[in-house]
């Protein structure tokens, strides 16, 4: 099935990157801690991911493809390759500008944004220093973006998918190999941030430049001036990708601002908490809005609808499958991964404790994330960018009062269970209004499985239980008594039996068949009779 082999992979790749960057969070874990650098490296990392998903993820994706896959297929390469060359001038010139305008006001706007950081001596300082390094990543990833939308409009997902490993394996060789040459390990892992942005950008131009698109840069004034109609609606589509992804920013910012007040390690808590979450939400997430939105443009550009429906169906059990089983086993075993993963050198038991509940909070809107994936490229598709904006707005407002009121009861978990619940309040405003919409329906398929599913997600959950509840009170708690191959072979041995029993539930309630699975790998499937 054309659809399934995309999300496969694009989340095969993705799941390389995953682990290259849990690679580097041990790292992190080992030279870092959770402490006053890990907090202030945060921190610099996500500023520059502020913009990154403003102007990249969140707006131009959505917006370029769907143009660049219609001039290609209705006028042909060399009209495709005028707009891109046109999309990718405007851009570069538009985030050079935002560059030195953020990098001369840096020290300014770290304090706006974690004014709580004042209250330690030196954090603040250090916290605009590495970010003056990192913040030029948002030039190289976003043209990275572009090249990445190129690629996948022409059917090519593996070379885009690649890039977050790149930049992983690059930060590894900066911190493991060079940090003795940097005042401390945070600054080595900042340039190594600066180093993965060019080298990230040199890479996919590579792929772009053999499928024939070489980019020269056009005059500044023609493509900021005298723009052409495509480049003008490719902007009128971005505006309310730009406010609606600035929305999903404001919750970050507010995120980030309220912790900033919780003390030396909270950042670092919530971000390592959020790693683990962002694991599922990648591979799954990514994969499937990546495959989705060029497959639905084509379709709806054919009037194809039933396919369009039949892929959102088939792409919907796929998430539920995945996001399920993920959010009990993160739920369940939050203490046991983040011990094999983290607790080493400077990450202590106690770092542990304050982490896992956090993953747990964020694990309740696991399944609601990866809906939204699934649901949010078909108004993409049809060029509505306005009502994914409509609904992050609900989000923000919900998340803001959720997060200023849970924190007040529990701190930084409070922060991650008012992001998990505000992800069930945004998908239920996607079903909400494809039903009344009347633009997507569940079809019988689905329905029939979607029981089952259930069922095969509670056996495993009942298994998960049991046999930590028996490792518990054979070996005892996962403290520091357990070594780390010893804690690394019993966490193994519960997710090997959890995704035993689960695929074995699946395949006996016939939730899925072996020949379903065949589908998936070959050539031929629904998409292609």
């Amino acid at each position: 099935m054309r659809l399934l082999k995309s999300i496969l992979t694009v989340g095969g790749w993705t799941f390389i990157s995953r682990i290259a960057g849990f690679v580097r969070d041990m790292l992190i874990a080992r030279f870092l801690g959770a402490g006053l650098l890990s907090d202030a490296f945060f921190v610099s990392l996500r500023f520059p991911n502020l913009f990154r998903s403003l102007f990249a993820e969140g707006s131009l994706n959505v917006s370029f493809l769907p143009i660049f896959s219609g001039l290609l297929h209705s006028e042909g390469k060399e009209r495709a390759r005028k707009f891109a060359r046109e999309a990718f001038s405007f851009m570069f010139y538009l985030l050079l500008v935002l560059t030195v305008i953020i990098e001369l006001c840096m020290p300014w706007l770290i304090f706006v944004l974690v004014p709580g950081f004042d209250n330690d001596p030196g954090k603040l300082e250090v916290t605009a220093a590495l970010s003056r390094i990192t913040f030029p990543f948002l030039l190289c990833v976003s043209l990275v973006s572009l090249f990445a939308c190129i690629l996948n409009a022409l059917g090519k997902f593996a070379a885009a998918a690649f890039t977050p490993t790149l930049m992983n394996l690059v930060m590894i060789f900066f911190l493991a190999a060079l940090h003795p040459y940097f005042p401390n390990p945070a600054f080595a892992l900042a340039w190594g941030v600066f180093a993965a942005g060019i080298l990230e950008l040199l890479f996919l131009g590579f792929f772009v430049y053999k499928k024939g698109y070489l980019f020269n840069f056009l005059s500044p004034f023609k493509v900021l001036l005298k723009p052409s109609k495509d480049l003008k609606l490719l902007l009128k589509r971005m505006l309310p990708g730009v406010f609606g992804s600035g929305i999903y920013q404001i919750n970050l910012f507010v995120d980030t601002y309220l912790v900033s007040f919780l003390g030396t390690g909270a950042v670092s808590w919530l971000n390592y908490a959020n790693r683990l979450f962002q694991l599922p939400v990648g591979i799954i997430g990514v994969a499937i809005g990546t495959a989705l939105l060029p497959l639905l443009s084509e379709h709806i550009k054919k009037k194809e609808m039933e396919k369009a429906y039949d892929s959102m169906n088939r792409s919907l059990e796929f998430s539920l499958i995945m996001s399920l089983s993920a959010m009990c086993g993160l739920i369940i075993l939050a203490v046991p991964i983040i011990r094999v993963l983290f607790q080493r050198g400077a990450f202590t038991y106690e770092d542990t404790l304050q982490i896992a509940p956090a993953l747990q909070a964020f694990a309740v809107g696991l399944p609601a994330y990866l809906i939204t994936k699934t649901l949010i490229p078909f108004f993409y598709a049809r060029g509505d960018t306005v009502t994914p904006v409509r609904v992050a707005v609900i989000g923000l407002i919900m998340n803001i009062f959720l997060a200023i009121g849970l924190m007040l009861l529990w701190g930084h978990v409070g922060i991650a269970l008012a992001t998990g619940l505000t992800a069930w309040i945004n998908a239920g405003q996607y079903v909400y209004l494809i039903q009344k919409e009347k633009q997507f329906h569940l079809d019988a398929l689905f329905k029939r499985r979607f029981l089952k599913i259930i069922i095969s997600v509670l056996a495993m959950s009942l298994l998960l239980l049991l046999g930590q509840e028996g490792i518990v009170k054979t070996f005892g708690s996962w403290g520091e008594q357990y070594s780390f191959i010893s804690s690394f072979f019993l966490l193994s041995s519960l997710i090997v039996l959890g995704m035993l029993s689960f695929a074995g539930m699946l395949l006996v309630t016939r939730a899925f068949r072996l020949s379903d699975i065949k589908l998936f790998f070959s050539r031929k499937g629904a998409d292609d009779r």
